[in-house]
């Protein structure tokens, strides 16, 4: 179990890829961000995208996802989150997309009252052309190892 102490500023992971397709992006812009330059790939070329373009929140979950793997290939102990500071969506995801993600710890800082630590950390997301799609800075909370949180 890897645990808040093994966390260290300057810690960098990189995430496993994830293959964007066409009808990942229409259904779950279908559920949950029903515009048409993510659901209609003809009247999607009328839009500013000129094209169909998945939403940035399609973006997050699959940036989520990412790091969830990760967290459980090296046994993390994750605990949550209490937010996210800044995401930015820089360039569309478009559809055929493959997507790698690089997550550096900024800062850790241990938890005043709780047996844990939060760390500050920045997740890029880049398309197969080297672009960076999407940036978040975000907090985690992760568990203190047992005989350091007593």
């Amino acid at each position: 179990m890897k645990y808040f102490e093994d966390i260290k500023a300057g810690d960098v992971a990189e995430l496993a890829a994830r293959h964007v397709s066409e009808a990942d992006i229409i259904a779950f812009a279908v559920k949950f961000d029903p515009q048409v330059f993510h659901t209609d790939p003809e009247a999607a070329k009328q839009t500013a995208f000129g094209g169909l373009a998945a939403s940035g929140w399609h973006t997050n979950a699959l940036m989520i996802s990412m790091l969830v793997e990760r967290f459980k290939t090296e046994s993390l102990a994750a605990i949550g989150s209490p937010g996210v500071e800044t995401c930015r969506w820089l360039v569309p995801v478009r559809p055929g997309d493959t997507l790698t993600g690089r997550q550096e710890v900024l800062e850790t800082w241990p938890s005043k009252s709780k047996p844990m630590g939060f760390v500050r950390s920045r997740t890029d997301l880049a398309n197969q052309h080297g672009e960076v799609v999407m940036t978040m800075v975000g907090l985690g909370m992760i568990a203190r190892r047992p005989e350091a949180a007593a």
